[in-house]
């Protein structure tokens, strides 16, 4: 089945959708993206999300496409030009399409795109087995918590994970861990859940602050600190964080078993009563 997206305006075949060879996207990755996850066709998390989309607009000196409203009904007009029950609603604003030039171009109309991929999310294989992870340096620029388009480093330490059999990448920087290259990281120790500080250094992950207040909620304490690779190959169970694993467990980083290498009981407990109120 093709799928139907969404760019500038239109919604069209995937095949029949064009962007110009002149978005500022495409030359300078000068754009920012979200990615809401879907469940039972309804959007998960919308709202912060879009509030961290207007974040990342602001960061960037650059207009919102349309009105938050009509951003709305275009993600929910996806879902059902799809019958889209499960998976993720990805979207893409760029500062829109002029010669190639460095500075921002004048009076341009920033660029919208969007399109659904179909992905399970519930009821995963990788939740109930855990997966791995490998450290590999961090060498991105200092403003990762804008959610630019402009992901190689990731792209590259994605790949590094993948050619070593593992499922993701920890970014290491000054001894410590920052992030996944597409997710949030934590260790847990002694019934603690560790994880890094808010900064310019990590994105603020959607998936991260719902997990901050459910904890609360069920009396999970959380520490925001920094911590090492050798705290996390000594924690009793590792987890990452994103808009498309929800809550994922860590059996194995460089090689070495975390918590007897399977999904611990906090991390399950999180992931549970992230996915009760997902699905409510």
């Amino acid at each position: 089945m093709t799928r139907i997206v969404y760019v500038n305006g239109e919604y069209a075949p995937e095949n029949q959708a064009r962007i110009s060879v002149f978005d500022r996207g495409f030359l300078f990755a000068d754009g920012v993206y979200e990615v809401t996850p879907v469940i039972n066709g309804k959007l998960v998390d919308f709202g912060p999300h879009m509030e961290r989309l207007e974040r990342s607009l602001k960061e960037l000196r650059m207009a919102w496409p349309c009105t938050l409203e009509e951003l709305t009904r275009v993600h929910e007009e996806i879902i059902v030009r799809n019958a889209l029950k499960e998976g993720i609603i990805y979207m893409q604003v760029t500062r829109g399409v002029a010669d190639r030039m460095f500075n921002f171009p004048k009076e341009t109309q920033s660029s919208l795109v969007v399109f659904p991929q179909v992905m399970t999310l519930v009821d995963t294989a990788n939740a109930r087995t855990g997966v791995k992870v490998v450290t590999t340096p961090d060498i991105r620029w200092l403003r990762r918590d804008i959610k630019t388009v402009m992901l190689l480093a990731p792209v590259l330490g994605k790949q590094e994970a993948v050619e070593k059999g593992a499922n993701e990448a920890w970014m290491i920087e000054d001894g410590h861990v920052t992030e996944g290259t597409s997710s949030n990281a934590y260790i847990i120790k002694d019934n603690v859940v560790i994880t890094r500080p808010l900064s310019n250094r990590i994105l603020a992950g959607c998936t991260r602050r719902a997990l901050f207040r459910l904890a609360k909620e069920h009396n999970v304490k959380i520490e925001e600190r920094t911590f090492t690779p050798e705290e996390a190959y000594a924690a009793d169970e590792a987890f990452l964080t994103s808009a498309s694993q929800f809550v994922m467990p860590i059996v194995e980083i460089d090689g070495r078993r975390v918590g007897g290498g399977q999904p611990g009981p906090i991390t399950r407990k999180l992931r549970e009563i992230f996915l009760q109120e997902a699905q409510a």
